[in-house]
């Protein structure tokens, strides 16, 4: 892979990982407008490990807090014994769902949904629920009810979030898009939908992708076999350079979406989901896209 096209997919990446409008949507497209024959290998899901590491960077202090509350949980014996403990805790309790799902259905989820006619019904779908969410929100304030800031989340709002993060092993969906429309309908305010949201993501990104990056190895090993990432030096590099702009690109993300969470709802991007369906379908009409 070029390294021009690496610093372009990494872009693409760091962009789309976190605001609400499927990164493995626009990977898949631009790869396959770029002409590569198998655009969902491997690097789709790899590359997702330099988002990882701008939550990483950018929630650094919250993550060591939870660290060393959990740590202390295990110590004591007495879990979800603090605020810090307690969110670690949901944030584990979020993520089962996405792992029991993940590790039964990948093959069949991978055949039924990895093709752009789909992806393209999926992303105009979530557009539609995000759209609802947005309604409800303001039914909510009508009623005069309080949106559920971060430090109340609790456990069944936690498992709601990690139901609907599920469905973003669907490209199209988005896991930011998912779990944040999870967060409204639970009543959550945006701000802390889109924290816990990113915080919800360390874990199953960080497995999917270390999954990947394992099943990669293993092709080292067999020689005769299907070439994999790792098959050159020019490929590493490629995967290095690609890594690093979507980590970087992804920490301004993460920043921009939280500012602009606190003052503007999620209209636009409803709109912009809308469109790339759209798009995307029109390109399968014209042939300029294979499905």
């Amino acid at each position: 892979m070029p390294i021009w096209e690496a610093i372009l997919l990494g872009i693409v990446q760091g962009l789309t990982e976190f605001l609400p409008i499927s990164s493995t949507a626009h990977l898949l497209l631009v790869r396959q407008l770029l002409g590569h024959k198998t655009p969902e290998d491997a690097f789709t899901t790899v590359i997702q490990l330099g988002t990882l590491f701008a939550v990483l960077w950018y929630f650094r202090a919250d993550i060591l807090h939870l660290t060393r509350a959990v740590l202390r949980d295990f110590a004591t014996f007495r879990f979800a014994s603090t605020p810090d403990s307690r969110m670690a805790w949901l944030i584990v309790l979020g993520t089962v769902p996405v792992v029991v799902v993940g590790m039964v259905a990948k093959k069949w989820l991978k055949g039924t949904f990895y093709d752009l006619p789909t992806m393209a019904l999926v992303a105009i779908i979530f557009a539609l629920l995000m759209a609802a969410a947005e309604i409800w929100v303001r039914v909510r304030r009508d009623r005069g009810l309080v949106p559920i800031e971060e430090n109340r989340i609790g456990w069944k709002e936690a498992l709601w979030v990690g139901c609907w993060q599920v469905l973003a092993l669907m490209p199209g969906a988005s896991r930011s898009g998912t779990t944040i429309t999870g967060g409204l309908f639970a009543g959550l305010d945006r701000r802390a939908a889109a924290r816990f949201s990113f915080l919800l993501s360390l874990p199953a990104v960080f497995g999917a992708g270390v999954k990947e990056m394992y099943d990669e190895y293993k092709l080292l090993k067999h020689p005769d076999g299907p070439q994999g990432l790792f098959a050159s030096g020019d490929d590493l590099i490629a995967l290095a350079v690609g890594l690093v702009v979507s980590g970087v690109v992804g920490y301004v993300s993460i920043a921009w979406l939280l500012g602009f969470l606190r003052r503007y709802s999620m209209a636009v991007f409803v709109v912009y989901r809308l469109v790339l369906g759209l798009t995307i379908l029109a390109l399968l009409a014209a042939g300029v896209v294979k499905g």
